[in-house]
C-alpha cells in the first residue's frame, strides 16, 4: 500500500480492522483496486484510498462513515469517476465509497415529473428505464455520470441552455452526515420556503458535506419533435455572435454547442464523419412540428446575418446521434492531434454578453503560447473549455499551459465570470475560488466545519 504523507499523524489500521470484520472481501485494499479509485479522468496523478468498499444501501453507508469518524479516517464518495479537477483523489489516503451497488431506481412518479434513485444510477441507465414513460431525464455532461456525481458537482452539459443544470433539477437529497446520521433535504413538491435551501447547498458541495444515498430529479416530457442542424461560420465571432442574438430573441434552442477549427479536423479523424473544418455550432431544437419550424428558420435567418452558412438539418434519430456523440467524443478526439500530450480540460462560464470577447482574446493567447489547445463550447449559457494538449515531461511546456490557463480564468473573472462553469474546484481550482468570492470562502469554511468537525469528507476539496 502506497504511503501517505499524513501516516505518521494519524493510523487508518483500526479503520481497516473495523470495516474488514465487517465487510470482510468487499473491502478492497490492494495497490491497484486503490491507485484506480484514486484517479479521474483529469490530468491530475492518482492519489489513491486506503481502501475501497461499494457500499449496498444507506445504513451501510452510515456504518462506514461512523467507523471512519470515529477514527478520523477520510471518506471519499465516488460515482463513475469522470470528474475534471481531481474531485475524487483521496490527498490524504481514508476509505472510497463507490456508489457501484446502489444503483436502484427506487420509483418514478410519471405524474408528478420526478424520479427517486439512488446515487449509482447513471443518466443513460435513468433515460433507458424511462422509456415509453414519455419522460426523459435531460441533463447530459457527456460522459456517462452517476446522478450522485453529476449533483455532487453540480454538472449540466449540452442541454443546459434550456433544462438548466443540476441546480435546477434536483427535488431532494437523502445524505449521510460525517457523524452517521441521515438527512433530507426537501419534499417532493414543486416549491418550498421551509428553512434553508439544503438541496441547493448539497447540490455542487464535491461530497464535502455528506455522502449522497438517495436523489429526487426532474424530469421532462419527451418532445413531440427533435431537430438539428450544422451550422458553418468565417469566424468564431460570427459563430457567438449568432448565439448571442437567438438568446436575446428568445428562442428557445434546446442544444448549441461551439466547435472550432482544431476540433473539428481532431472529430473527423476520430469519428470519421465529413464536418467542414471551420467554426461550427451544432444546434438542437425541441417542441412541436411547428415550433420547431418556426425556431429552426429564425434561428437560420439570424445565423445567415452573422456569415452562417446554411443549415444542415437532420430530423432522423440516428444521424442525431452520431452527431452528438462526435460532439461528446471531442476530449478522446483531440488526444489523437498529440499522442505524446496529455489533456489538460479546463472550463469557465462568462455573462453571455462578454462570451465573443472571452474566446477570442484566449485564442490570442492560445496562439502567442503556441500550445495546442482545441476549443468547445456549451455557447448557450456563455460556458467554454479549453482542452490543452501538454508534454508533462517538458517543463517549460507545463509553465505555458498553467500561465495560458490562468489568463484564461482570470479573464472570465474580470468579465463577471467564475472559474468553473461545470467542473467543479476539486483541487485543481482552490487557488482560484478566493479570487473569484473573496470573502465567501470564510461562510464555507464555517459550514464545513460544523457539518464536518474532524473533516472526514473528500477533505482538501473546493478549499484547503
Amino acid at each position: 500500500m502506497q504511503k501517505h504523507q499524513d501516516e505518521e499523524i494519524f493510523s487508518y489500521d483500526q479503520t481497516l480492522d473495523e470495516l474488514s470484520a465487517i465487510f470482510g472481501d468487499r473491502l478492497k485494499t490492494t495497490a491497484a483496486i486503490c491507485d484506480q479509485f484514486g484517479k479521474d479522468e483529469s490530468f491530475h496523478p492518482s492519489k489513491p484510498p486506503h481502501g475501497v468498499i461499494q457500499p449496498r444501501n444507506a445504513a451501510e453507508v452510515q456504518e462506514i462513515v461512523r467507523i471512519c469518524n470515529r477514527n478520523r479516517t477520510p471518506v471519499i464518495p465516488h460515482g463513475a469517476g469522470t470528474s475534471l479537477e481531481g474531485n475524487i483523489a483521496a490527498l490524504r489516503g481514508g476509505i472510497c465509497l463507490d456508489s457501484g451497488l446502489m444503483d436502484a431506481i427506487v420509483s418514478v412518479n410519471a405524474d408528478d415529473f420526478d424520479v427517486v434513485v439512488q446515487p449509482g444510477v447513471t443518466r443513460r441507465q435513468l433515460n433507458a428505464h424511462l422509456k415509453g414513460t414519455g419522460l426523459f431525464f435531460p441533463i447530459d455532461p457527456g460522459a456517462d455520470a452517476t446522478i450522485g456525481g453529476m449533483a455532487a458537482t453540480r454538472a449540466s452539459g449540452t442541454n443546459a441552455v434550456r433544462y438548466g443544470s443540476m441546480r435546477e433539477n434536483v427535488v431532494n437529497i437523502e445524505a449521510v452526515l460525517a457523524d452517521g446520521s441521515m438527512i433530507r433535504t426537501a419534499k417532493r413538491s414543486r416549491k418550498s420556503s421551509a428553512g434553508y435551501d439544503l438541496t441547493r447547498l448539497m447540490v455542487g458541495s464535491e461530497g464535502t458535506l455528506g455522502v449522497f444515498t438517495e436523489l429526487t430529479v426532474r424530469l421532462y416530457p419527451v418532445p413531440e419533435a427533435i431537430s438539428a442542424a450544422v451550422c458553418c461560420f468565417q469566424s468564431i465571432g460570427g459563430a457567438v455572435d449568432t448565439v448571442i442574438e437567438i438568446i436575446q430573441y428568445g428562442i428557445p434552442v434546446a442544444r448549441v454547442e461551439l466547435l472550432d477549427e482544431l476540433t473539428l479536423s481532431a472529430v473527423n479523424t476520430y469519428s470519421n464523419t465529413e464536418f467542414n473544418e471551420v467554426p461550427t455550432l451544432f444546434f438542437e431544437f425541441h417542441g412541436s412540428e411547428q415550433g420547431v419550424q418556426e425556431q429552426s428558420e429564425l434561428a437560420q435567418s439570424i445565423a445567415e446575418e452573422n456569415g452562417g452558412s446554411a443549415f444542415q438539418w437532420t430530423t432522423h434519430t440516428e444521424e442525431r446521434n452520431r452527431m452528438w456523440r462526435a460532439r461528446h467524443d471531442v476530449a478522446y478526439a483531440s488526444k489523437l492531434l498529440r499522442p505524446d500530450g496529455r489533456i489538460w480540460s479546463t472550463d469557465v462560464c462568462v455573462p453571455i454578453s462578454r462570451l465573443a470577447e472571452c474566446i477570442d482574446q484566449t485564442r490570442q493567447d492560445i496562439k502567442e503560447t503556441g500550445i495546442m489547445a482545441p476549443i468547445v463550447g456549451h455557447v448557450g449559457d456563455g460556458n467554454f473549455h479549453l482542452l490543452l494538449l501538454v508534454d508533462h515531461t517538458n517543463e517549460e511546456e507545463v509553465a505555458a499551459a498553467e500561465n495560458l490557463h490562468t489568463r484564461m480564468v482570470l479573464r472570465a473573472l474580470s468579465m463577471d465570470g467564475t472559474c468553473t462553469g461545470e467542473h467543479g474546484i476539486g483541487y485543481g481550482k482552490i487557488a482560484f475560488l478566493k479570487s473569484e468570492l473573496g470573502n465567501a470562502v470564510g461562510p464555507m469554511k464555517w459550514i464545513k466545519q460544523a457539518l464536518d468537525p474532524n473533516d472526514i469528507l473528500n477533505p482538501g476539496k473546493i478549499f484547503e
